[in-house]
């Protein structure tokens, strides 16, 4: 489980194909020394496994993650490239603070970011989703955005808005968003839940 509150920034390395799936490397400032092969980071709001790791120096570390063809075709991991900038955030250990809200890292859909907005000192993101999550995103929820806790400001038919405040641009990916941009979305499992819930007792 995660928070979707943002430790580190990242970015990608080197891609390898293997057969469907891909092998991302990532250099980040995590110091893996702490984290166990075996053990799930999420990349972008993608839980991920570490297969592999090395310290480069003190301040950065380099690791490889798998993702499958399932994982590729649900995500928007398949747009990344060399270079590409990714939101790092390590497993939750008891005794962390949840900051954010529950995210388990298994993402629900791919958004589009449709408008870009600077209102005074935030700046306003407009994204389009699937149909089939909107009925789970609602006024003053939660949402994970590429694995960052948000809260839902507006919700219309087939979009919401979420409002920005200048720290999450500076230590997360929101600043190099770009309108038409894939963003791997998360719902509040809450919502999911009360959902079911309801569905199946009406």
């Amino acid at each position: 489980m995660f928070t979707g509150i943002i430790n580190h920034i990242g970015r990608v390395s080197n891609i390898e194909n293997n057969d469907q799936d891909a092998i991302f490397e990532i250099i980040a400032p995590l110091d893996v020394d702490n984290h166990l092969i075996g053990a799930s980071i999420a990349h972008n709001g993608v839980c991920l496994t570490l297969i592999e790791k090395q310290k480069i120096d003190q301040t950065e570390s380099k690791w490889k993650v798998q993702a499958s063809t399932h994982t590729l075709e649900l995500t928007n991991l398949s747009d990344w490239k060399i270079g590409t900038q990714i939101n790092i955030e390590p497993s939750l250990k008891f005794g962390d603070e949840l900051g954010g809200h529950l995210v388990s890292g298994h993402v629900d859909g791919i958004g589009i970011v449709a408008e870009i907005e600077k209102i005074f000192e935030s700046t306003k993101i407009t994204i389009k989703a699937p149909n089939e999550l909107m009925k789970f995103i609602a006024q003053k929820g939660s949402i994970a955005i590429e694995g960052i806790s948000l809260t839902v400001n507006e919700v219309s038919v087939n979009s919401f808005c979420v409002n920005i405040i200048e720290h999450t641009i500076k230590n997360t990916t929101i600043g190099s968003f770009f309108i038409g941009m894939k963003v791997n979305l998360e719902i509040d499992p809450i919502a999911r839940y009360v959902a079911r819930y309801l569905e199946v007792n009406n």
